[in-house]
């Protein structure tokens, strides 16, 4: 047998690997002095790609198919360390412990300030450089943030999460925050920031299988703008593809990844799936049959790294062998994504020797620090929108002599929302506002009843222990501290009961128990680090026939198949009667309770408010319930309590200030509209520093003067339904919405005027690839310092399609003294002026005129000029030649589909009397025939041919389409049509279930 080494001789080996180690990472110096290295892709001093070239060809297939897992394994071979993805930085680190909160994102795009929001993302990147130090392994450098997601809908429940409607706005704020988060070196970068979610992504129901319905001008106008910003400036390195489908097709297997967003954007760059969506194609979709498939479609639709089965990558490695077993992919297949990682992967610096990279010495030192916690405030100050403000009531005054009501279920929290890192400290209004004036001046009331409940079992009351580590029991003969509960009521059946025993939630923690020992959903207060996809906090009170109420806390029922999988609060028969949470029904043993007032909420508002110089109510949403990642909202109304609060207050102060802290926009037109409502303040929640930026704002530290990221709209009446993605059609943002909305996007006031003149176009006459310099005026004429955000929109006066009413083409944020005047200057592109031309598939400026404008909101437009473009004029359709039927310029009731698995889309989903049109066709002489792709799966049907009008137009021809056994089975259909000629407006009429690819009007034989 081998004798086991000695002291000596195992030290001896020590030394040996330890130099093989040293060589291995860093250079040796030859006797010359110059630098060697073991393998060339190790030497700083050469080009990327043969760098990369040089790792490839060391690799092993299996090395290489390990490494498109999302946790990528070291290769101590080669002296190769992990990587993974998936570091979340929304609006700071998230879920590794105390960091620095910013604002949410959408109070990013609020301030719509790029410099402030690049020094966030700087800052953001610095903790995760920070933390990386700190644990290498399981930190990495690949950043899930920005999300661009374009909030075509305010109903969305991620609507906090993405920077609003518009695709302008949204790539300069997402191209700032990436700049930030990647660093300015000029060959190191500090993070690798990730874009999230491509694309089309904007409802939460049914997420994981519902299709987008995205036609072309919807696709290349409006969604891909918003990803194409920070991609193609190169600030952006990665991408993440959406859940849903687009068209039928899974996102994750869009050829746009490659065709677009690969070909034309992008340089250096990897394609990352979300979590679990591949295994999403099979099991969601229902797309394919097997694994292997899904994993061959998704490497060949340009996604190059897998975040699926967690750590469990064995698994993922086993459906890529899988497909190059089967011939689905092929080595080369598997070089060109890792590739795409690793390009990436070596500007961070981790193949070059230390102390090349300054970003590798960031420490712990950064994470919350003085800097940070300064641009934290100044962030969530300038993210406040001035909604309302009228008879100047703010700011309110330091040294008034009367009392301030402090009120609202908000005004002494601060709320995380899943995306929030753990706070390391939290300053609520209500902290803020005791900085400003003396406390005996302020009288706080939270506006929610105060509750006992009996039970009716026991006849006794629930009594909370001070502690919170014992069951909630109904064993108490009377009410007192330990009895009494405040019910904060968020609207639509979502209520928290906060113990009086300790100020503690009442919760069950995914157990039986039920316990007053949490703090508010989404808070990390309890659980450092932590986050929970569900909450244990929320119940329901289900009224009963008898008058009673049952208790369902919903915990595992927040999940995209909607509120289901809770529990009923039961009261345990023995002594001391515990309340436990089972999964019993409400005609089973569910425990029925009375419930008692103890403090009506409005009446102890009003007394607070009555006699007080100013009330400031404080209302908003909780970030964890009705409206959050797997929950889109019911409706877009302020809770319906604290509406009633609000007008409560109002009724008694005729001086009362709203503050709206909120993810997403309100609908309270009657809080506008009431008179002793004297103004409204917005916040998105604003991180760690929330309180002291509103402070600051109502007692005129700071002047707010942060615009609106979105329309907010009046009503939910005001909406299409959900899912219709179509924004011309829908009427959707500012661009097409033509009614009357609450707030107008851009929307902003401040505690000062501001005067624009003299808007001047420096050449009034331009060409397509020209660009113009538009100046104004603009004057501070109040007496107060504050910042007025310019912005330029344009419109199209004469165009062959419909054109937005407005687009946001430039804004600035500047800072102005009293008095003082500035030049504000814009360059604009003219080919910024283009629109999708789906008769050509391309993008095209138009001749014609256009509108120049400047204002201060969308609405508020102040001074306008006309530009002339010679641009292009687009000639008449030829549907002579083969015409694609997405390429309708409009329809009735149809979708877009899938054509095929390998190829792009169609027109499908008809319901007899749908139509798609083709306007200014040139229907040339001797056109006698009609021909179309097409396919059924339901019985078939025809197609009617009609000019000008889709029910009483001429019809000249009707051809049949029989059922051809799949929706994706395709023939070839034809008839004959009447001669016509001259330029007619085409309609293709559907009577039946029919899918249509492609179509022509085919002449006479010769």
């Amino acid at each position: 047998m081998k004798r086991r080494p000695t002291g000596v001789k195992k030290l001896f080996g020590i030394f040996l690997a330890v130099v093989f180690t040293l060589q291995m990472s860093f250079p040796a110096l030859n006797a010359y002095g110059a630098e060697t290295y073991q393998y060339p892709f190790q030497n700083p001093n050469l080009p990327l790609k043969k760098r990369v070239d040089d790792l490839i060809s060391r690799l092993t297939l299996d090395e290489k198919v390990s490494l498109l897992h999302q946790y990528q394994p070291a290769i101590p071979r080669l002296g190769i360390k992990s990587f993974r993805t998936g570091t979340e930085a929304l609006h700071g680190v998230s879920w590794l412990g105390k960091a620095t909160v910013f604002p949410q994102a959408t109070g990013f795009a609020n301030t719509w300030d790029e410099n402030l929001i690049k020094k966030v993302g700087s800052a953001v990147g610095d903790e995760v450089r920070a933390f990386h130090k700190k644990d290498p392994v399981n930190v990495g450098l690949s950043v899930w943030a920005p999300v661009v997601d374009l909030q075509r809908d305010p109903r969305a429940g991620r609507n906090e999460e993405a920077y609003g409607e518009d695709p302008y706005l949204t790539g300069r704020i997402s191209q700032a925050y990436s700049t930030g988060l990647k660093g300015e070196h000029p060959k190191y970068i500090k993070t690798i920031p990730t874009l999230k979610h491509f694309l089309g992504y904007n409802n939460e129901e049914n997420r994981g299988a519902s299709s987008s319905s995205l036609d072309p001008r919807n696709l290349y106008e409006y969604q891909l703008k918003s990803f194409e910003t920070a991609i193609a400036s190169k600030s952006a390195l990665s991408m993440m593809p959406a859940y849903n489908a687009i068209n039928g097709k899974p996102a994750i297997l869009s050829p746009l990844i490659n065709d677009v967003v690969k070909k034309d954007w992008a340089d250096k760059f990897f394609v990352v799936s979300d979590a679990f969506d591949v295994s999403g194609i099979k099991n969601d979709h229902k797309y394919v049959d097997t694994m292997a498939e899904a994993a061959a479609l998704t490497i060949k639709a340009g996604v190059d790294s897998f975040t699926d089965q967690d750590k469990n990558s064995d698994v993922v490695i086993g459906w890529i062998k899988e497909a190059l077993n089967q011939g689905l992919l092929v080595e080369a297949d598997i070089d060109k994504a890792v590739r795409n990682i690793l390009e990436v992967r070596f500007l961070t610096g981790e193949f070059d020797p230390p102390g090349l990279n300054p970003y590798a010495n960031i420490d712990v030192n950064v994470i919350n620090s003085k800097e940070h916690q300064k641009l934290a405030l100044k962030a969530a100050q300038k993210q406040l929108v001035l909604l309302k403000n009228e008879e100047n009531a703010l700011p309110l005054k330091k040294d008034a002599k009367g009392k301030v009501a402090v009120i609202g279920p908000l005004a002494d929290q601060v709320f995380n929302d899943f995306y929030s890192g753990t706070f390391p400290y939290t300053v609520s209004t209500l902290d803020g506002i005791k900085t400003k004036v003396d406390k005996d001046k302020i009288v706080f009331s939270r506006g929610v009843n105060q509750i006992a409940l009996k039970s009716v079992s026991t006849g006794k009351y629930v009594t909370a222990s001070p502690s919170g580590n014992e069951n909630l029991a109904a064993n108490s003969e009377s009410i007192g501290k330990n009895e009494t509960f405040s019910l904060y009521d968020f609207g639509w059946n979502q209520y928290l009961l906060r113990s009086h025993a300790n100020d503690k939630y009442v919760s069950n923690t995914g157990s039986d128990d039920v316990k007053n020992n949490e703090s508010a959903p989404g808070d990390q207060e309890d659980r450092p680090g932590t986050q929970d996809w569900f909450t244990y906090q929320n119940y329901n009170l289900e009224k009963q026939n008898d008058g009673t109420y049952s208790l369902y806390n919903y915990q595992w029922g927040h999940w995209d198949t909607g509120l289901k999988g809770g529990r009923y609060v039961t009261v345990e028969n023995e002594a001391p009667h515990k309340l436990k949470a089972t999964k019993s029904s409400v005609t089973g043993n569910t425990e029925k309770f009375e419930q008692k007032m103890v403090v009506n909420g409005e009446k102890e508002a009003q007394e607070a408010a009555r006699n007080a110089e100013a009330a400031v109510v404080v209302v908003g949403d909780q970030t964890m319930l009705n409206a959050r990642e797997t929950i889109d909202r019911q409706d877009i109304t302020l809770p319906p309590s604290q509406e009633a609060l609000i007008q409560k207050v109002a009724a008694v102060n005729p001086n009362t200030i709203v503050v709206v802290i909120s993810g997403y926009p309100m609908a309270m037109p009657k809080v506008e509209n009431n008179p002793n409502v004297k103004a409204i303040l917005y916040s998105a929640h604003g991180g760690q520093e929330e309180g002291r930026a509103i402070a600051d704002a109502l007692f005129g530290d700071y002047a707010p003067a942060g615009r609106l990221n979105q329309t907010w709209y009046a009503s939910v009446d005001q909406l299409p339904d959900m899912m219709e993605y179509d924004i011309i059609k829908g009427k959707r943002t500012y661009q097409y919405f033509d009614g009357k909305p609450l707030y107008p996007f851009g929307h902003g006031l401040t505690y000062t005027n501001f005067e624009y003149k003299n808007l001047n176009i420096k050449n009034k006459t331009v060409k397509a690839n020209d660009t113009v310099t538009v100046t104004v005026d603009v004057k501070n004429t109040g007496s107060t310092a504050s910042d007025e955000v310019v912005q330029l929109y344009t419109r199209a006066e004469e165009s062959r399609v419909q054109r937005p009413l407005k687009e946001l083409k430039g804004f600035q944020r500047l800072s102005f003294k009293p008095g003082e005047t500035k030049r504000v200057t814009f360059r604009l592109p003219v080919k910024d002026l283009a629109f999708w031309d789906v008769t050509r598939e391309k993008y095209t400026v138009e001749s014609g005129t256009y509108t120049i404008m400047a204002g201060k909101s969308s609405e508020d437009i102040q001074l306008t000029e006309k530009l002339k473009v010679k641009g292009e004029t687009i000639k008449s359709r030829d549907l002579s030649v083969e015409t694609k039927a997405e390429n309708y310029d409009d329809y009735h009731g149809v979708k877009m589909v899938e054509e095929s698995k390998t190829g792009d889309y169609a027109v499908g989903e008809t319901d007899p009397g749908d139509w798609i049109a083709f306007r200014d066709a040139d229907l040339k002489k001797d056109l006698t025939g009609f021909q179309a792709k097409v396919a059924s799966a339901n019985g078939g049907g025809h197609i009617e041919i009609r000019l000008d009008d889709p029910a009483r137009g001429q019809r000249i021809g009707t051809v049949a389409v029989q059922d051809t056994g799949g929706w994706q089975k395709w023939t070839t259909v034809q008839t004959r049509v009447n001669e016509v000629k001259g330029k007619h407006d085409v309609y293709l009429v559907f009577k039946g279930n029919i899918n249509i690819d492609t179509f022509r009007f085919v002449g006479k034989r010769k």
